[in-house]
C-alpha cells in the first residue's frame, strides 16, 4: 500500500511539474512570424508561423502550420484527390531563422498585444493542437492553409474579438490575380495553376479571404484592433531578415508564350504547306486530338474526382476537349463520317465561346495559351474546308 501512494505522489508531481513547463511567464511575447517567397512555386507565397518567446522559460520555438506529411500512405494520390493531411510543425526559433535567411528569405516579426490570459489560451492551443492524435488537418489551399491557420487562431486566443480593417492599399481582387501578384504571368508555374483551377478562383475574394496570404496576414494585422476599446493587435512590427536583392537572368525563351508559340508556329507551317500541296498531315492531327484530350481527361478528373475546391467550372474543356480522344480514329479514314465535320465545326464554337469567357471575366487563362489557341483553329478551320472537299 505505501508503495502505491507513493507511486501516486511521483506521477501526481511529474504531472504538476510537466504542466508547470507550459504556464508562459509575465514577460513572455507571442509573435507572427511572415517569411517572404522563395524560389520555387511551392514557396512562391510565402509562410507564417507564430514565435512563442519567453526566455524566462528558455522557450523561443515557432509553430506553423501547412507541413508535407510524406509518411502518410499513398501519398501522391491523396495530393492530386485534395484529401491529404498536413502537418503542425515545431522548429526552434534559431533553426528557423537560419534557414530562411540562408535561403534569402525575408523574416518579418509582429508582436501581438495580448493580455497575459489571452498569450496563455493560444499558447496552450498550440500545444494541444501539435499532439500527435491532433498534429494532422485537412489543407486548403484558400481557406485553411499556413497563413489562414494564424488569424483563425489568434481570433480563438481572443475569443473573436478582432476587428481586421482593410490595408491603406487594399483592392478589391480575385483569387487569381492575388496569386498573379506572388507568380508572374508568363511562367510555368502560373500555367499550370491557370490549367489546373477554374473559373471559381476569377470570383471577386471578400475582404478577409485575401488573408490565404501570408504578406496580406502581416498587412491586415498591422491594421487590426481588438475588442470595443479597438486595441491595436499589433504593438511592435520587426524586420528581422532583409531579403538581399537578386537579379534574376530572362527567362522569357524558355517562358510558356516562347515554347508555345514555337509549337504554334510549326502547327501554322505545317497546315500551310498542307494547303499548298493539296494534303492532310495525319500525324499532326492525331498528335493535337490526343493532347487536347488527355488534358481535357485531366481537368474533367481534377473537377469531378477530387476534392480541391478551385479546379471546379474550369473552362479550359472549351479548348482542351475530353471527346478528342474517341475521334482520333476518324483521321485514318480516307473519308470520314458525315457528322465529323460538324464535330469539327463545334470545336470552333468552343473556341469562340473560350474568348468571350475570356473578355467578359468569367475565366482568366493562361497567356501562354493564345498562340497554340490561334493555331489550333486555323487548323480546325483548314479540316472542315479539307474534309468538304472530300
Amino acid at each position: 500500500m505505501p508503495k502505491i501512494i507513493l507511486l501516486i505522489c511521483i506521477f501526481l508531481s511529474v504531472k504538476v511539474a510537466f504542466s508547470q513547463q507550459n504556464v508562459l511567464s509575465n514577460q513572455a511575447e507571442i509573435s507572427v512570424l511572415t517569411v517572404g517567397p522563395g524560389t520555387s512555386l511551392n514557396d512562391a507565397f510565402g509562410h507564417s508561423g507564430f514565435r512563442i518567446k519567453d526566455l524566462n522559460n528558455r522557450l523561443d520555438v515557432v509553430y506553423g502550420y501547412g507541413e508535407y506529411d510524406f509518411d502518410a500512405p499513398n501519398f501522391y494520390l491523396k495530393f492530386a484527390q485534395g484529401q491529404l493531411n498536413y502537418l503542425i510543425s515545431k522548429t526552434d526559433f534559431t533553426r528557423f531563422y537560419q534557414i530562411y535567411s540562408y535561403h534569402n528569405r525575408s523574416v518579418k516579426e509582429q508582436v501581438l498585444n495580448l493580455t497575459q490570459a489571452e498569450k496563455q489560451k493560444l499558447y496552450d492551443y498550440l500545444i494541444n493542437n501539435y499532439k500527435i492524435e491532433n498534429r494532422r488537418y485537412l489543407y486548403e489551399f484558400f481557406y485553411d492553409n499556413c497563413a489562414t491557420k494564424i488569424k483563425d487562431v489568434t481570433n480563438i486566443a481572443t475569443n473573436n474579438r478582432i476587428t481586421f480593417n482593410p490595408p491603406k492599399d487594399f483592392e478589391d481582387a480575385t483569387f487569381r490575380t492575388l496569386i498573379y501578384s506572388h507568380v508572374n504571368k508568363n511562367s510555368w508555374g502560373s500555367f499550370g495553376i491557370d490549367l489546373a483551377l477554374g473559373s471559381v478562383i476569377d470570383r471577386k475574394a471578400r475582404t478577409e479571404d485575401h488573408m490565404f496570404l501570408p504578406k496580406n496576414i502581416y498587412k491586415f494585422f498591422e491594421n487590426a484592433t481588438v475588442g470595443i476599446e479597438k486595441k491595436r493587435l499589433v504593438k511592435q512590427s520587426t524586420v528581422l531578415y532583409a531579403q538581399k536583392e537578386n537579379i534574376h537572368p530572362s527567362t522569357f525563351f524558355t517562358s510558356p508564350l516562347f515554347i508555345l508559340g514555337l509549337v504554334a508556329i510549326f502547327i501554322l507551317y505545317i497546315t500551310y504547306k498542307d494547303v499548298k500541296n493539296n494534303k492532310r498531315s495525319v500525324w499532326l492531327d492525331v498528335s493535337l486530338f490526343t493532347l487536347t484530350g488527355l488534358t481535357g481527361v485531366l481537368i474533367l478528373l481534377l473537377w469531378f474526382a477530387t476534392d480541391h475546391t478551385g479546379t471546379h467550372q474550369n473552362y479550359n474543356l472549351l479548348w482542351a476537349f475530353a471527346l478528342n480522344l474517341l475521334v482520333v480514329g476518324q483521321f485514318f479514314k480516307a473519308q470520314p463520317k458525315d457528322w465529323f465535320v460538324k464535330y469539327i465545326k463545334l470545336l470552333i464554337i468552343l473556341l469562340c465561346l473560350l474568348t468571350l469567357h475570356w473578355i467578359i471575366g468569367v475565366q482568366v487563362f493562361a497567356i501562354g495559351l493564345i498562340p497554340l489557341l490561334i493555331a489550333l483553329f486555323v487548323r480546325y478551320v483548314y479540316l472542315v474546308k479539307h474534309f468538304t472537299k472530300l
